[in-house]
């Protein structure tokens, strides 16, 4: 199915966001539903998901030093995408005439990038990687859901432990192994052949554990390393915004030449190459995403909110269902 209008003609279900704000800003609207240009490709969404960068984005709780060159990516006074949300996960509809990679009812999953987008029943995108978003094929064992956090934080684990460049037998410490790119990290650090230590609050030491962790530290609870404790490599998955005792520590446990990274260094690198790679691990079993909780699209505003006190574990998913209703609150 080829089509080379902007806008179909047709509604569909959207969260639209006018204001910057609490999570109650987000409201259900109906839209124009979007139609593929000759390179791009529609997108059913069915799944969405409320990320850390969704709730700094709704808020804009941006830095003191980064307010003027965020606020002019992301809008002035308010969001210049009305409808947000970036990682999704769903089946190619149409295509444009110039797509090659995919064609209709294949399913994908990816990131939408400053395109944002992905709180809708459908989206647009391009088949090749941009600051707009990278799109690849959705990992056969998952449901839509998991993969939406296979695909944030797996993004985000891959990019910054591959500065580890980690070897079998090293030692990995993960801090904040319970989010959703830490819980991927974990993994792939043994899958690498690392012996993993990672830090989580009381309540996720199980989960942590299960996930494949040698070690386990609460940092709640303690607040230095050994002496002998020295690590090859230590990523920081929670950012650098939140800190304890125990991470003001860490830099301290790093072995002769070991690298110490954390997700807020740098910009996330949206890479389908690596999506594909994800995909990969996943299938064949050696890395799981973790799913704490999901909501349907009319509840967006719990997931923020829920998302926003910082208690999860693993990542939050959004199902979008397309029966057509406004189901309003």
């Amino acid at each position: 199915m080829k089509n080379n209008n902007h806008q179909s003609g047709e509604g569909m279900k959207a969260v639209i966001c006018t204001k910057y704000g609490p999570p109650e800003v987000l409201q259900i609207k109906e839209v124009l539903k979007p139609a593929p240009k000759d390179n791009e490709v529609l997108i059913k969404i069915s799944a969405t998901a409320v990320t850390a960068s969704d709730i700094f984005i709704r808020g804009s709780q941006v830095p003191v030093m980064m307010w003027i060159p965020m606020r002019l990516m992301l809008g002035l006074r308010k969001p210049k995408k009305s409808i947000q949300g970036l990682v999704l996960s769903g089946e190619i509809e149409s295509t444009g005439r110039s797509i090659q990679r995919f064609k209709a009812g294949d399913k994908v999953y990816g990131l939408t990038g400053f395109g944002l987008g992905a709180y809708a029943e459908y989206k647009c995108m391009k088949e090749t990687d941009s600051t707009y978003g990278c799109l690849a094929f959705k990992p056969d064992n998952l449901s839509f859901e998991e993969a939406t956090m296979a695909a944030y934080g797996g993004l985000l684990a891959f990019q910054f432990m591959e500065k580890g460049n980690i070897q079998p037998g090293q030692r990995v410490l993960i801090y904040g192994g319970a989010g959703t790119s830490g819980a991927i990290a974990i993994q792939y650090a043994k899958f690498l052949g690392a012996e993993v230590t990672a830090v989580c609050s009381t309540s996720n030491l199980e989960m942590v554990k299960s996930l494949g962790a040698d070690k386990v530290i609460d940092y709640t609870r303690e607040f230095s390393f050994k002496q002998e404790d020295k690590f090859d490599f230590i990523l920081d998955a929670v950012g650098k915004n939140k800190t304890s005792k125990l991470k003001a520590a860490c830099k301290k446990a790093l072995s002769t030449g070991g690298k110490y990274a954390s997700i807020d260094d740098e910009n996330l690198k949206l890479d389908s190459k690596r999506l594909s790679l994800i995909k990969k691990l996943v299938e064949d079993g050696h890395i799981k995403p973790v799913l704490d909780r999901t909501y349907p699209l009319e509840q967006i505003a719990d997931a923020h909110s829920y998302v926003g006190k910082g208690h999860k574990k693993g990542g939050v998913a959004i199902t979008v269902a397309h029966d057509g209703i406004l189901h309003n609150r």
